[in-house]
Parts: C-alpha cells; sequence; structure tokens
C-alpha cells in the first residue's frame, strides 16, 4: 500500500494530541487539589482528545502494518467514540460555565458534584454506544455503496453523527449567549457599584467577557463545520482528497483543546510550573475558580 502524506500528517498530528492531552490527564489525575466538577469536565475532555490522537496513531499503524477489516472497525470506532466524547465534553463544559453563572450562590455544593457525575456518564454512554456502532454491524464493508465519505462509516450513520455535531454547536450557541448576557449585567453592576460607568473599566469587563466565549465557539466551528457539512453532503463517490481536508482541521480541535481549556488555567499552570522546578507530588493549596473564568 503507497504511503499516503494525509494519512501521515493525521498520525504526526495524534501523536502531538495524545502528549499534549496526556500531560492535561497526569497533571489533574495526580494533584488532589483537582476534584472539583470544573477540572473533572476538562479531565474527561482530555481523555477523549488523548483517545482520539491514539486512534489516529493506532489506525495509522494498522492500515500500513497490519491491514484487516476487523481491526479497521475497531480503530474507526474508538475515533468516533473518543471525538464524539470530545465534543459531548465541551457542551458539559459550557453547561457546567452556565450554571456557574446562572447558580452562582448554590454552584459549589453537593448538587453540582452530582449533576457533573451525571453529565460525565450520558457523555461517556453516548460515546460508546456511538463508537460500537461499526464494530456491531452498523459499517458498509458488506455493502460498498452505502458506505459515506469515512469508510467504513455508512453515509446514515455519518449523518447522524454530522446532525448530532451540529446540534451541539446550536445548544452551545445559546448557551454561550445567555452567559454573554450574565457578563454585561455583572460588568454592569460592578461599574454602577464603583462608580466607573463613564469610564473604560465596563467596557474592557465586558469585552473579556464575550471574547472567550467567541474564541470556543469559533475554533469549534472552524475545525468541525466543514466535516459535518461534508459528511452530510459527500457520499462514497466523493474524493478522498476532500475528505483528508475536512478531516484534518477537525482533529485540531483536539489540537487546541488543551491550549484554551487546561493550559490557560491559573492552577494548572501553577502546577506545571513546580513539576518543572522538580517537585514531585504538587498540591498547591488553593480554592478553584469558577468555571467561567476559564
Amino acid at each position: 500500500l503507497a504511503l499516503n502524506p494525509w494519512d501521515v500528517v493525521l498520525c504526526i498530528s495524534g501523536t502531538i494530541i495524545s502528549c499534549e492531552n496526556a500531560i492535561v490527564v497526569v497533571v489533574i489525575f495526580y494533584t488532589p487539589a483537582f476534584r472539583a466538577p470544573m477540572f473533572l469536565l476538562i479531565g474527561s475532555l482530555a481523555t477523549a482528545d488523548l483517545l482520539a490522537g491514539v486512534g489516529l496513531i493506532l489506525h495509522f499503524a494498522f492500515v500500513y502494518f497490519i491491514p484487516s477489516e476487523a481491526v479497521s472497525l475497531l480503530t474507526v470506532g474508538l475515533l468516533v467514540g473518543s471525538f464524539t466524547a470530545s465534543v459531548c465534553s465541551l457542551l458539559a463544559i459550557t453547561i457546567d460555565r452556565y450554571l456557574s453563572l446562572y447558580n452562582a450562590l448554590t454552584y459549589y455544593s453537593e448538587r453540582t458534584v452530582t449533576r457533573t457525575y451525571i453529565m460525565l456518564m450520558l457523555t461517556w454512554g453516548a460515546s460508546i454506544c456511538h463508537g460500537l456502532l461499526p464494530v456491531l454491524g452498523w459499517n458498509c464493508l458488506a455493502e460498498p455503496s452505502a458506505c459515506s465519505v469515512v469508510r467504513p462509516l455508512t453515509k446514515s450513520h455519518l449523518v447522524l453523527l454530522s446532525a448530532s455535531l451540529l446540534a451541539v454547536l446550536a445548544a452551545m450557541l445559546q448557551l454561550y449567549v445567555q452567559i454573554c448576557r450574565i457578563v454585561c449585567r455583572h460588568a454592569h453592576q460592578i461599574a454602577v457599584q464603583r462608580h466607573f460607568l463613564a469610564s473604560s473599566h465596563y467596557g474592557s469587563s465586558t469585552r473579556k467577557g464575550i471574547a472567550t466565549p467567541a474564541v470556543i465557539l469559533g475554533t469549534l466551528a472552524s475545525c468541525w463545520l466543514p466535516f459535518a457539512i461534508y459528511g452530510l453532503l459527500g457520499d462514497c463517490s466523493s474524493p478522498a482528497l476532500y475528505t483528508y481536508a475536512t478531516l484534518l482541521p477537525a482533529t485540531y480541535n483536539s489540537l487546541l483543546n488543551p491550549v484554551i481549556y487546561a493550559f490557560r488555567n491559573r492552577e494548572i499552570q501553577k502546577v506545571l510550573w513546580a513539576v518543572c522546578c522538580g517537585c514531585v507530588s504538587p498540591s498547591p493549596p488553593f480554592r478553584s475558580r469558577s468555571p467561567s473564568d476559564v
């Protein structure tokens, strides 16, 4: 089998994704202070992206070194499940951010912890089900004409995944619109209390509160929208070049997630600096900030 440069790039991307997210998973797992709901959701996102990176590496290895239809189904199932878990974890983080602002007084309670575990169970339950579908028989190996732009997924399965992704994007957009409204209202109240209505304080606080959701939504949409739309419109006769050209940006979302959600977090930065300076078991004494600040 001739080596496809696109597959090489995907494999390299998978290696970088795995390394990045492995750092996040290890830091959250081995730091006792990171047991708050916010960090559990970030850990879920990092775990999903780590599995996605491993899936890209395994897919390359099995395609070129151990070609097998059964193994192909397993690797595709792993990729479908991990990317689904990644997108669903992003939705769970958005819901958590919204509730941390909407119910700020009751956010640090047992109810929040319970809600977080429920969201995690739903996220990974749905992701595992999606990942098992190709393995359990919903594939196009027996009927090539039913294949989608991503073999061996069927056209109907990819349409379902693309439609689900668009629904998640729409839900996140609605939630972030509500978050921006709450941030603007809070900034206005603070400005009134501090007599800064006529100053630039209100404007800068508002811009900062709106900039973060814009970056998050813009990154997710720019990475996944091309592939979602192509999954709805393309079929088995579509050129493979278009599949690679839309799938590669989608994988970059898993590459950027650690930067947006983990490495920008001040508490995680403190732990990483502590590890780099030689501390073996860092456990900084701090109280987690609200998810809306991350």
